[in-house]
């Protein structure tokens, strides 16, 4: 089994372009996943026992099932109760769905850290739910979160693979296209390999950064 530089460059603008597809699918799959994986924690630190228990166990139901049935059920068996989506669509909100179970706890475990003195001074000030959420506790708990919440856009950008199984022409999926076209498995598999490490380093890189940046910093007395 030899390398072929030619094969290689001949792959290469069609994983260019299922790149492009991937980091697209990523970030729009993390934006849902952060929008509505704080709108699930709200719900699930909800004072109503019957709110809290059914976000519970449906963040469960999703988080413990595997992403690649969830995006078949979306694509697959929707059509069946008339539903129909496009393969990029579907991907993208079975990314958000999924991940949106995992970054509601981050925002959950955010806003409980915050003291409850914070709480009693907007009570004291005459906020009310929404004012004190968005004025008071929501600019104190975001910033630690946002090392957490990066680390699972990265995680999303690696399962964006499982989107070709719902004929996403996304990065392996053109590598997979072209494979299957040429019996030429070794440059493209390799380039994918390639374009996810180079990506997702840097990408990386930012998150680690982020989490030395916005790390609690010790208060206690020296």
């Amino acid at each position: 089994m030899d390398w072929s530089w030619k094969v290689a460059f001949e792959v290469l603008p069609s994983l260019w372009l299922g790149l492009i597809v991937t980091i697209q699918a990523a970030l729009v799959g993390a934006l849902l996943a952060y929008v509505l994986g704080l709108l699930l924690a709200l719900l699930k630190m909800s004072k109503t026992w019957i709110v809290a228990k059914t976000s519970y166990w449906t963040s469960e139901c999703i988080r413990r099932t595997p992403l690649l049935v969830q995006l078949y059920f979306l694509f697959y068996v929707l059509p069946d109760l008339g539903i129909f989506l496009s393969p990029f669509a579907a991907g993208v909100i079975g990314l958000g769905i999924h991940f949106s179970t995992y970054t509601s706890e981050v925002y959950r475990a955010g806003i409980e850290n915050i003291p409850k003195g914070q709480w009693e001074a907007s009570r004291a000030l005459n906020y009310n739910a929404y004012q004190t959420m968005r004025f008071v506790i929501l600019p104190q708990a975001i910033p630690p979160m946002i090392p957490p919440l990066a680390n699972y856009l990265i995680t999303m950008f690696k399962e964006t693979p499982l989107l070709s199984a719902i004929t996403v022409v996304e990065l392996f999926g053109a590598a997979n296209i072209f494979s299957n076209t040429t019996y030429k498995f070794l440059e493209p598999m390799t380039l994918v390999g390639l374009f996810f490490l180079l990506t997702s380093v840097p990408a990386a890189y930012a998150a680690m950064r982020l989490e030395q940046r916005f790390k609690p910093k010790n208060t206690g007395a020296s």
